[in-house]
């Protein structure tokens, strides 16, 4: 393995941070925060680090292989969330360092998962700083190097495959420096517009922009105790709109822009990701009714709540914990869907689940028909073995990961519904779950051990598995 390499990608990885964190360090200047004494030892950190793995390990030989993509990938997301955890220390706003840690992964994984209780007592800054993480952890913190720094060679498509959700990742254009380009593009674009419309809904900027994160990198972090409860019908639906749009395939936002409207419409991912939607929608609504004095609130909440879940946000108008039990059931299968491959939303991805159930109508086939060849198809193209394989072999791990991650957390003194729920948020980067950890609690209660798990559970729903255990495998360091 090229480490050299993979230590230099670190290192800049770091150099990016501290340049990341002048931003709060701004804000935290405007409001006259204390919390600017703590961000400046971050940077100093940052800096000093980044550039001595920058230095004493400039690599000779700038070739990307798999196994070098896979580990750049989940030591620069650890780096990154280790150094972004110290301002909240520092500052004494998050007094343990373990907590920062885990509310510092959850924020650049996108999970929204928090250890805080009272969330209007943090300071402008660390707020802004929280969020933050939020939108650079959504399109991929190394998908943004690859587009500002010149690659030698384009083997790089081995860090984006590791980085960008979904189990087909490819280029958009013939440079992949240029793929880079185009989804940041997007992505700003599509941030800025949600921007502009909260702005004008009655947000404040700082709301409009802590919103605007959360919801670009589906993470869900707010400003206030109640999430959106308080904030008026328009800013709900605004948000409810652009949760959903983030969970697409940026792919189809490109095809719009060249006017390959048609490419986008026969998108069967997109059309099962909304049918799967709409279901969901008016079942709850069903369901919720009652509770509600008109239609209205019910359709409203019943479709800010289902876009939350499905995009992985974790924003809440309501306490779904106090919902009757087919809701919270519905939610919580909506948990474990996701959104759309190569989109910011977590879970398991609508493309994989779209291909599992055609795996399983072709097994079922040649059990009837033994001679039968079925092919598999997905967006108009034949899928290969290979692919098939590795979408089986995600799930059978994603169960096994799932599996150790709750018999962890059985130790703790909680009921199954909280621990099977936290599991499920944190792993699919959701964010809220039901009973002790719904959208109306948090994780602070767990204990410091049961954190540490529920960060490396968010890390490796984020990264989809595969950086995170390849990099545990000692076979991945061993000298040949």
């Amino acid at each position: 393995m090229n480490r050299r390499m993979v230590l230099y990608m670190v290192g800049q990885m770091v150099k990016l941070e501290s340049a990341l964190m002048v931003l709060p360090l701004i804000v935290s200047i405007v409001y006259q925060n204390k919390c600017v004494f703590s961000l400046l030892i971050a940077i100093a950190v940052a800096l000093v680090l980044g550039f001595f793995l920058t230095i004493v390990f400039k690599p000779s030989n700038h070739i990307i292989y798999a196994k070098e993509g896979f580990v750049i990938v989940a030591l620069s997301w650890l780096t990154l969330s280790l150094i972004g955890a110290l301002p909240f220390t520092i500052s004494g706003e998050i007094p343990n360092y373990i907590d920062s840690f885990f509310e510092t992964v959850s924020g650049f994984t996108t999970t929204g998962a928090s250890i805080i209780g009272n969330v209007e007592k943090l300071s402008e800054g660390m707020l802004f700083w929280r969020s933050f993480t939020h939108w650079v952890g959504g399109m991929g913190v190394l998908v943004f190097i690859m587009a500002i720094i010149p690659s030698t060679t384009d083997r790089s498509i081995h860090i984006m495959k590791a980085e960008v959700p979904g189990p087909i990742v490819g280029k958009l254009v013939p440079r992949l420096k240029d793929t880079a380009k185009i989804l940041y593009l997007i992505y700003i674009a599509m941030t800025a517009l949600e921007f502009l419309l909260l702005l004008f809904g009655g947000m404040t900027w700082f709301e409009s922009a802590i919103h605007s994160f959360g919801t670009a990198g589906t993470g869900g972090f707010g400003v206030k105790g109640d999430s959106l409860a308080s904030y008026n019908s328009y800013l709900q639906w605004v948000i409810t709109i652009f949760m959903l749009l983030f969970s697409l395939n940026f792919n189809l936002y490109y095809l719009a822009i060249l006017r390959k409207f048609r490419s986008v419409l026969k998108s069967g991912e997109m059309w099962f990701f909304f049918a799967v939607y709409a279901v969901a929608v008016t079942l709850v609504t069903i369901n919720i009714y009652p509770l509600y004095e008109n239609a209205t609130t019910a359709i409203r909440q019943a479709a800010f709540q289902s876009a939350s879940i499905v995009s992985t946000t974790g924003f809440s108008t309501a306490d779904f914990n106090l919902w009757p039990g087919l809701s919270k059931a519905i939610l919580l299968l909506l948990m474990f869907i996701g959104g759309c491959a190569g989109s910011t939303a977590g879970g398991l991805k609508v493309s994989r689940i779209v291909l599992i159930i055609k795996i399983i109508k072709r097994e079922l086939k040649r059990m009837l028909h033994p001679r039968s060849v079925g092919n598999i198809r997905l967006e108009g193209k034949k899928i290969d073995n290979l692919t098939i394989s590795g979408v089986t072999t995600y799930f059978a791990l994603y169960v096994a990961c799932f599996v150790l991650i709750f018999f962890a957390l059985s130790f703790e003194d909680f009921s199954i519904e909280t621990n099977l729920s936290a599991t499920a948020a944190c792993l699919n980067n959701i964010g809220p779950g039901l009973g002790g950890v719904g959208p109306m609690s948090n994780f602070s209660e767990y204990s410091f051990i049961s954190k540490i798990i529920l960060s490396l559970a968010m890390l490796l729903g984020r990264l989809e598995l595969y950086p995170i255990l390849i990099t545990l495998n000692p076979s991945t360091w061993a000298k040949k």
